[in-house]
């Protein structure tokens, strides 16, 4: 169709989780199937916990880096890292009015409300950000619980297609804090031990911290595509989601578009209702047979980075035609089986299901292709 766009999902891509300070520590991490999750404690919570923390992030600083330190959270500093890897990839003009900036996190610097209650805000941290990279539009904030990160790669689909834009920056953040832990803590649904998304014997998810950034573009050309994109809210409940999975089947229905995939990147946090609630979905979406895996175990949920870092290692899985291990799993739900990939192997990959689930009934499925396989 003539004057069609194409929303390219370029080079540009950044990320430090518990797998690496960048995307090739990271990605050779995951690929040799090896966990970032550590038994640690955490500030002064009691408990010993399992948590995908990031390590020495900056390395040894440099007069500058200590200089921004002062202005800038630990929060912020990783997404100015993240964002900062992925330019080093393109050239985009990240000033120019045609270029915006998408900040996907779910609590910011929540651990601040105490404290220092303005700089707590998602719109000071968007400040510092556009302060930073002397962006022409302060930075759009998406937060919508753990969906955030697949909301705003779909919402930078969506800008490009309008031609809005150009370049679209989508970097997703979150870090770990005595806030966020404490609440899962109070839910009793983390995990001891490395989780065990999808498996009979899952008993909760680990909480991780990341950034991740990807650049969407419609001039810059690469090998893969967004195809489409949508969010769904089951209004089930504030933290319970459908037991039949109907916001993540509708989600998914509408991505698809009737649309056939080779691999599914699944949310998966190994807590017994969300995997249940997905499973659910998949099968009534007729997808229990494609291959599928959750990522959690190796970096932990992320939150609002969840969903962009995933999308990230679920395109380079696919870049090699390799479906990656879905760490901690043995044996099937018993009521809902699904095709979950035991071992990492050669698989030709074609198009690629990302999807995410989180609190208040929120649900996203992203649907992205190899272009001219």
């Amino acid at each position: 169709m003539a004057g069609e766009i194409t929303t390219y999902i370029t080079k540009g891509q950044g990320c430090i989780c518990a797998l690496g300070n960048n995307v090739d520590d990271s990605l050779t991490n995951l690929f040799a199937n090896k966990s970032g999750i550590q038994k640690m404690q955490f500030d002064d919570i009691p408990e010993q916990l399992a948590l995908g923390k990031i390590r020495s992030p900056l390395g040894s600083p440099s007069e500058a880096e200590v200089h921004l330190a002062k202005e800038l959270s630990f929060f912020e500093q990783l997404v100015i890292k993240s964002t900062e890897e992925a330019l080093s990839k393109i050239e985009i003009d990240i000033k120019s009015k045609r270029t915006i900036f998408i900040l996907s996190t779910t609590k910011g610097n929540i651990d601040w409300i105490e404290t220092n209650e303005a700089r707590s805000l998602l719109t000071s941290s968007a400040k510092k950000i556009k302060d930073y990279f002397a962006l022409a539009h302060q930075p759009l904030i998406i937060s919508v619980a753990c969906i955030s990160g697949v909301a705003g790669l779909i919402w930078g689909h969506r800008v490009l297609q309008e031609g809005k834009y150009d370049h679209v920056i989508v970097c997703g953040a979150d870090v770990l804090s005595k806030f966020v832990i404490s609440g899962f803590l109070s839910f009793k649904a983390l995990s001891p031990e490395v989780c065990k998304p999808y498996d009979k014997d899952r008993v909760g998810l680990n909480l991780g911290e990341a950034a991740a950034t990807i650049i969407l573009s419609s001039k810059i050309k690469s090998d893969f595509k967004i195809v489409n994109g949508s969010t769904a809210n089951d209004a089930n409940h504030i933290s319970g989601p459908s037991r039949t999975g109907e916001g993540l089947y509708r989600a998914c229905e509408k991505a698809l578009d009737g649309q056939q995939v080779d691999y599914i990147s699944a949310h998966g946090t190994a807590t017994p209702f969300n995997d249940a609630m997905e499973a659910q979905a998949f099968n009534r979406l007729g997808l229990k047979d494609v291959p599928l895996n959750s990522l959690k175990a190796y970096i932990g949920h992320t939150l609002g980075a969840a969903g962009v870092i995933e999308t990230l290692f679920a395109v380079a899985s696919a870049e090699r035609n390799l479906t990656i291990k879905s760490l901690g799993f043995s044996a099937n739900i018993e009521d809902e089986h699904l095709n979950i990939i035991k071992e990492s192997k050669n698989k030709s990959i074609h198009r690629v299901l990302k999807t995410a689930s989180g609190f208040g009934g929120s649900n996203a499925a992203i649907l992205f292709e190899r272009i001219n396989d």
